[in-house]
């Protein structure tokens, strides 16, 4: 598998399919590359894909925070940028995504977002809303106030995570959750301050390519909040919510959201 430096950064990727259009998939926070292995193997006929591991994830280099985490992974992305490329995000991965797709408009055809969590999406739209987020969100921020690693992947892993408990996960699994969560926080104003400004006045409202928004139904009530607000703004817009999944519904319902790719894919 390939690594070299892009955007200035020691960068580890995989690609799948042998497809005819370019595709670039990035993966949720404290996950890699190969988090897209199912999908990828559905969509391999229609798309050539390129999967990087986002700084401190996978087999890129650690995180030095030598600049803001969220510009850094959103140069990285850039540096793999084809014209005419589909672009699929999830979690943290469908924010940089979504900022791709406002920067680099002319390089894409389509944008799928998987559970974006841009949570001040909400924080004006929805203030009840955010203020419940804010309060289930409560034990974990004490937890990474007071450094206490551990504890802080184990609550977002049960919060985020695929359903299977603490314990029942690897050590070697519950030593990179606990060294990587840092990187949760450095996303913080990112993504609950909107520090990026992706929901400037007229930004959202300025794409003109398809957006795809993909979502489980059983995901934290602040994801379709966030979806909402969304396609409240994104001229050409299509919903979707996959029957009994949660947050990472690309990894347990591949098929599912393998379908709803294929047909939106223009």
């Amino acid at each position: 598998m390939p690594q070299a430096i892009r955007a200035g950064y020691s960068v580890f990727w995989q690609e799948f399919g042998t497809g005819s259009d370019p595709a670039l998939l990035l993966h949720c926070a404290l996950a890699h590359s190969g988090a897209w292995s199912g999908l990828a193997e559905r969509l391999e006929g229609r798309l050539r894909m390129q999967a990087p591991d986002l700084p401190g994830h996978g087999q890129s280099a650690d995180w030095d925070g030598r600049c803001d985490y969220h510009d850094q992974a959103t140069d990285i992305a850039a540096d793999f940028l084809a014209p005419g490329t589909h672009l699929i995000g999830h979690s943290l991965g469908a924010t940089v995504a979504l900022r791709l797709a406002l920067n680099h408009e002319s390089a894409l055809r389509s944008l799928t977002l998987i559970e974006p969590v841009l949570f001040a999406g909400v924080r004006a739209r929805n203030p009840d809303l955010y203020a419940a987020h804010q309060a289930s969100n409560a034990p974990f921020a004490a937890a990474m106030e007071t450094e206490d690693w551990d504890h802080a992947a184990r609550i977002f892993t049960a919060q985020w995570g695929a359903g299977r408990p603490w314990d029942s996960l690897k050590p070697q699994q519950r030593a990179n959750l606990t060294a990587r969560i840092r990187i949760v926080g450095e996303t913080s104003r990112a993504l609950n301050e909107d520090s990026i400004g992706l929901l400037t006045p007229g930004r959202l409202e300025s794409l003109k390519m398809p957006v795809l928004l993909i979502r489980g139904a059983r995901s934290e009530p602040v994801i379709k909040g966030i979806h909402d607000a969304l396609a409240a703004r994104i001229p050409v817009v299509r919903q979707a919510c996959i029957s009994g999944a949660g947050h990472m519904v690309p990894l347990t319902h591949p098929d599912a959201v393998a379908a709803e790719i294929l047909t939106f894919l223009p």
